[in-house]
């Protein structure tokens, strides 16, 4: 028996999901795009503030704020459907993802911006990219040009910056990547 996890509307969490024996769960730039197609889904059935992303090839991490419902009823919504999808496109049957997604509840702004730091290095440190611009599936991207994502909302990250800097999360991303170099 899973041991409930704790929630009250406004909680943040990072969620992290894996393919079932760290099989591949996204084989495709239409597989990343489905999930986060159904991710927008979820917003609209159970709204939340997604303030980060990644999705890798066997995983995925999510910065999410609840607002009205627990964080697992929004993410069996977004996995449910999209194991559905992608167990229906290549044949298979069974779960895609690996047992419980995990998550650990943000409790300060310090800890907020380094997860999502931590996020946008991921591809960075499994060796996939040089730099996290280079890796077009995460919410990077969004921090630091001035063009918006439908996805993500970079706001309250971004406020914690000296004047709401996107170059100043840069910065701060940049040194967290030269810490583990």
């Amino acid at each position: 028996m899973y041991k409930k996890r704790e929630w009250s509307p406004g909680f943040i969490y990072h969620i992290t999901a894996r393919g079932n024996r760290k099989y591949t769960i996204f084989r495709n730039k239409d597989d990343r795009l489905k999930y986060l197609e159904i991710v927008e889904a979820a917003k609209e059935k159970y709204p939340f503030i997604l303030h980060s992303y990644c999705l890798m090839t066997n995983h995925v991490h999510l910065l999410i704020e609840t607002q009205n419902h627990p964080p697992g009823k929004i993410i069996h919504y977004i996995h449910y459907r999209y194991a559905r999808y992608f167990n229906k496109k290549n044949g298979f049957n069974g779960h895609l993802f690996e047992g419980r997604f995990k998550s650990v509840v943000i409790t300060n702004n310090k800890q907020l911006i380094d997860t999502s730091c931590y996020i946008h290095l991921n591809p960075v440190r499994a060796g996939m990219c040089p730099s996290p611009e280079g890796y077009q599936w995460s919410s990077y991207r969004s921090f630091v040009s001035s063009r918006p994502s439908k996805y993500v909302d970079t706001k309250r990250i971004l406020s914690y910056m000296s004047d709401g800097s996107k170059s100043h999360y840069k910065f701060y991303v940049e040194v967290k990547l030269h810490q583990f170099l």
